[in-house]
């Protein structure tokens, strides 16, 4: 079949690598300017050059065994390392979290900066909309349950609902560069005050000189500042940190707060969903656990109840 897949994050670039490898013509489509999704690195420039900050997930674990024999494969190849000050098991992209959607994405036909708005039947097929005026045998979304669900509801009210059951956390997220290391003697900090995570984010494996830190605020915090600037809301976060410093934090030379309306989801365990009659599907860690390995299982299922070509 020819597949569209509206999102490429973990969860739309599993599942389109495997249908590929199994026959099927899969183009995927994305709102974004390039692989990522919620595993995004961002660049800022800086003083000395371009700083990176990994701005969504922080790190994942590996502990299905098709997924840990996966992650070996990319840390042969460079694009994950082990990070153990957040775990024994804990895993990064290399050199920013990106770099595993990335790698997955070179080799699949992704449409970036296209943005879905609809999409509809028309006749056997089926099109997107602003998308593309192309049509295809069956249609995949791979986008958080809040933006799966309206464009589901149409098609499919049972799998729309599934994904209305399954709301997301929102999280406040701050990006600081210092041009010296701050005080603070551990690399992670973790549910202190209105921070539920703060890393140094320079020193993940792979990453460049400098000091760079993460910093997401709680989510009972990011909901309740959700409509607030970005200026104010980075400033309060910068003000936690400094409280966990032993001397005054320099001014950061790059500041950012970026917003993610979803974030940490509370999934259903469905796996996968798919309708058969009318070709279309829905993949995602809201449908298995809100982990980074749940999104990639998920892409997987959902491939193998579409089966081969």
């Amino acid at each position: 079949m020819k597949i569209a897949i509206v999102g490429a994050g973990i969860a739309g670039a599993s599942c389109a690598e495997t249908l590929q490898a199994r026959g099927h013509t899969v183009l995927m489509f994305d709102k974004g300017r390039g692989p990522g999704g919620r595993m995004a690195t961002r660049r800022a420039p800086g003083p000395d050059g371009d700083v990176a900050f990994d701005h969504g997930a922080q790190y994942f674990t590996a502990r299905d065994s098709a997924f840990a024999a996966q992650v070996a494969q990319w840390a042969a190849a460079n694009v994950t390392a082990a990070w153990p000050s957040a775990g024994d098991d804990a895993w990064v992209g290399t050199p920013g979290m990106s770099a595993v959607v990335k790698a997955i994405a070179e080799r699949l036909d992704v449409h970036w900066t296209t943005k879905v708005d609809t999409i509809r039947q028309d006749g056997a097929v089926w099109k997107l909309d602003p998308a593309s005026d192309m049509a295809f045998d069956a249609v995949v979304i791979a986008t958080p349950a809040e933006q799966a669900a309206p464009l589901l509801v149409a098609h499919d009210p049972a799998m729309a609902a599934m994904a209305q059951a399954c709301p997301s956390a929102p999280c406040w997220t701050a990006m600081l560069a210092f041009d010296e290391p701050i005080a603070i003697a551990t690399d992670i900090l973790r549910d202190t005050g209105i921070l539920g995570w703060a890393a140094r984010n320079s020193a993940k494996p792979g990453r460049g000189a400098g000091e760079a830190w993460v910093l997401q605020a709680t989510p009972d915090w990011s909901r309740l500042h959700l409509e607030d600037a970005a200026e104010s809301v980075v400033d309060a976060l910068l003000a936690a940190l400094a409280d966990q410093a032993t001397r005054a934090l320099p001014p950061p030379t790059v500041r950012i707060g970026h917003r993610w309306r979803y974030a940490r989801v509370r999934a259903t365990q469905h796996g996968a969903l798919w309708n058969p009659a009318k070709r279309i599907g829905a993949v995602g860690d809201w449908l298995v656990a809100p982990r980074i390995e749940s999104a990639w299982l998920s892409g997987r299922m959902l491939a193998d109840r579409i089966g081969p070509a």
